[in-house]
């Protein structure tokens, strides 16, 4: 007899999910867009959820339809080309950034305020933090009963208290929007959403959901599709309430900080504002257990990930990148994001091509003959933005800073789009003659 999940369960795993994707970039960024956006917030919004909602829920749904794994996703670009995305979309969104990010923004915004802040301490905090993070995720098959039936109702209950007072009881009007943000709001937002890293994390989160089923009896590949879908639309809803009372609360908190406050200090002037010291600790909770659940995930991911490649357990995974985790995150959350934003820039273009072309490509006969010459042009024009993001190459590349987009760090937008048109005809006519021949 086929194995079925309670409507109970489904709705488990879709606060696993979305647990697993609020993290500490959906927190901290949303507020300083909204400060920044001021009178340009939905517009702002909207192209921030583009990258921050609606690519990772394609994303689940494009690893979905192929079995869950980012290798059967990147099987068209073969192997080594597959492997080496894989693995560089694995540390960036594991060990090397988006991990350690959890800790320290959690620390920032929801310890930091009511301890002496010192390096000791954060080093104290982030023993601690990551001896949770790497507790939980030894038990991969345990997520949803850990995260999605105890942790995220928590996490919802404070986000549902904040998310209502900011949007019923904001501190001020909506302030008039910055310079950058009175034209083209919409894609100043798009490549915002980059920074949430959300795109990258369903890649490797695919696998986590998938696991997760599994480990509750479901064994027919249709009915995973099913309830990993399902998961992602609950997880894309809550997101994209979270990211709107955010975004709102940024964009009407200019009374209480200045124009080039972050995210973590509009949050925190807001709470003190309206609540006071409670408000500070309720943060202090949501902050802590959002930025948990995705450093659970994405430990588990890689876990899963690393271990099948490399031969060594799962668990010998999780302890080696959790302690490398909790070592990176003690060089401060300025020198992440720093260092982040360069790859992230050069990162994701990849992640948004490979997503589109696989949820397009089930027509083609030979999905490789698109996805490899569309991907090579990908590549090199994220690289080109990803070492002008990091300084390495002036910013005025006369042609290349010439192309639509180029000033937004979509540049390869349009080369990409022309490339594509390019293998679907070649593609076409290559096929015609030898359907030709054959006749």
């Amino acid at each position: 007899m086929t194995k079925t999940l309670k409507s109970f369960d489904v709705l488990a795993l879709g606060f696993m999910t979305f647990a697993l994707f609020l993290g500490a970039g959906n927190v901290i960024f949303p507020p300083s867009a909204g400060l920044a956006a001021g009178q340009q917030m939905l517009p702002t919004a909207i192209g921030f959820m583009l990258t921050a909602v609606g690519l990772p829920l394609l994303t689940l749904i494009a690893l979905a339809r192929v079995g869950g794994g980012m290798a059967e996703l990147t099987a068209p670009l073969g192997y080594w080309p597959g492997l080496l995305l894989s693995v560089a979309v694995y540390l960036a969104i594991g060990p090397l950034f988006a991990t350690p990010r959890t800790a320290v923004v959690s620390y920032e915004l929801g310890v930091a305020p009511f301890v002496q802040d010192s390096w000791q301490t954060l080093l104290l905090y982030s023993l601690l933090y990551f001896a949770a993070v790497i507790f939980l995720a030894l038990k991969p098959g345990q997520l949803v009963d850990r995260v999605g039936k105890y942790i995220t109702p928590i996490l919802l209950v404070g986000l549902v208290l904040l998310g209502a007072a900011a949007i019923f009881f904001p501190a001020g009007e909506m302030a008039s929007a910055a310079s950058e943000y009175r034209d083209g709001a919409l894609i100043k937002g798009f490549v915002q959403g980059y920074l949430t890293m959300d795109t990258l994390g369903a890649l490797v989160f695919g696998i986590v959901i998938t696991t997760a089923i599994r480990d509750r009896g479901v064994d027919t590949e249709r009915l995973i599709t099913r309830y990993t879908v399902m998961a992602a639309l609950i997880a894309a809803l809550g997101l994209s309430l979270v990211y709107l009372a955010l975004f709102y609360l940024g964009s009407t908190s200019a009374e209480l900080v200045g124009a080039d406050a972050n995210g973590g200090e509009i949050l925190a002037a807001y709470v003190q504002f309206r609540f006071g010291t409670a408000g500070s600790l309720l943060l202090a909770v949501v902050i802590v257990l959002a930025c948990m659940t995705t450093a659970v995930g994405l430990l588990t991911a890689c876990g899963e990930f690393f271990s099948k490649l490399l031969p060594v357990s799962y668990a010998q995974v999780v302890w080696m990148f959790g302690i490398f985790s909790m070592l990176v995150a003690n060089q401060g959350l300025e020198s992440l994001i720093r260092v982040s934003i360069p790859v992230l820039v050069g990162l994701y273009p990849l992640a948004i091509v490979l997503v589109c072309l696989s949820l397009l490509g089930k027509s083609w006969a030979r999905p490789q003959n698109i996805l490899r010459p569309v991907m090579l042009v990908t590549l090199v024009f994220g690289v080109i933005d990803g070492l002008k993001a990091a300084g390495l190459l002036a910013t005025e590349l006369t042609w290349l800073d010439a192309l639509p987009l180029a000033g937004q760090s979509l540049g390869w937008l349009v080369p990409v789009l022309f490339t594509l048109v390019l293998a679907i005809l070649t593609e076409h006519l290559r096929f015609g003659r030898l359907r030709a021949k054959v006749d």
